[in-house]
Order: structure tokens, then sequence, then C-alpha cells
């Protein structure tokens, strides 16, 4: 299996179908695609990082953090094309790395409680469950994760 992973920008020609698939999936899912989560990427901030990953040339998935503070990163748009084939844990592996070169100490996402294989994903992965954070307080909707990643 030859992996691929690509720093780029979520504007990129072929993350695009991606990003809309995982939008379409969440609003069929879940009633909200999650956009709205992800309008302000900001493409200039050094410490935010987008990547598309490939397996065998084909792209099959993508993932992002940004910064909630110089601490703390919040993990964005993760996505594999093709579930539980271990795509999201490439995708996973690589942003954790990521964020540990960038010093960030900790890693926080928001996710839909509903969204069940999301939710043991993150858990299985190390995550433990926190107060929602952010424009997440008092969404009955939503559930928040954190991991921390460095320790100081």
């Amino acid at each position: 299996m030859d992996i691929k992973i690509i720093e780029t920008s979520p504007t990129d020609h072929e993350v695009i179908p991606l990003i809309e698939l995982l939008s379409n999936e969440l609003e069929q899912r879940f009633g909200s695609s999650g956009k709205n989560s992800f309008i302000d990427w900001d493409s200039e901030c050094q410490k935010s990082i987008f990547i598309k990953v490939y397996i065998n040339n084909e792209i099959v998935g993508c993932g992002a953090f940004r910064p909630i503070s110089n601490e703390i990163a919040e993990l964005k748009r993760m996505y594999a094309k093709y579930p539980r084939k271990g795509i999201g844990k490439i995708v996973l592996n690589y942003l954790e790395k990521k964020a540990k070169s960038l010093d960030y100490t900790s890693i926080w996402l928001e996710t839909r409680k509903l969204n069940h294989e999301a939710c043991q994903f993150y858990l299985k992965n190390g995550y433990q469950k926190i107060e929602n954070y952010g424009k997440y307080i008092g969404n009955d909707k939503a559930v928040c994760f954190w991991k921390k990643i460095i320790n100081k």
C-alpha cells in the first residue's frame, strides 16, 4: 500500500469533492453539513494545516487543524472516503504529529453526539470527552473531545 500525505489548502481542486462528500454525508445523517464551522479558514496562518491523503494514487482522505490558542489546536474536516479502512487513523496520526511539531500541547474537536462512529473513533484514539467549548457551548447536539499531545 502506497500512502502519500500532502499539506495543501481546503480550496485545492482535489480536496473540494472530498469536503463536499463529507458535508453531504453530515447533512443527510445529522441535519447539518458542518460547513459553517469551517468558513473562516485562514490559509496564511502558519499554525493551521490542511492535508490530503492518497493511497495507491487515489485521494481517500483529508483533515485539518487550526489554532484555538497558541497551545490548543482544533481538529476540523476529518474525512475518510472509505470507512473502517484505517484512513482516519492515518489522517489523525499525521495531524497529531504535525501539531506537536508546531508546539501545540493539546487537540480539541467537536462532533455530533449522534455521530457514534466518530465518537468511538476519537475515544479509541485516546481522546476524552470535555465540556463544550466556544460556539458549541449550549449546543445539545454537539459533543467535544480533547487529547494532550505534549507534556509541559
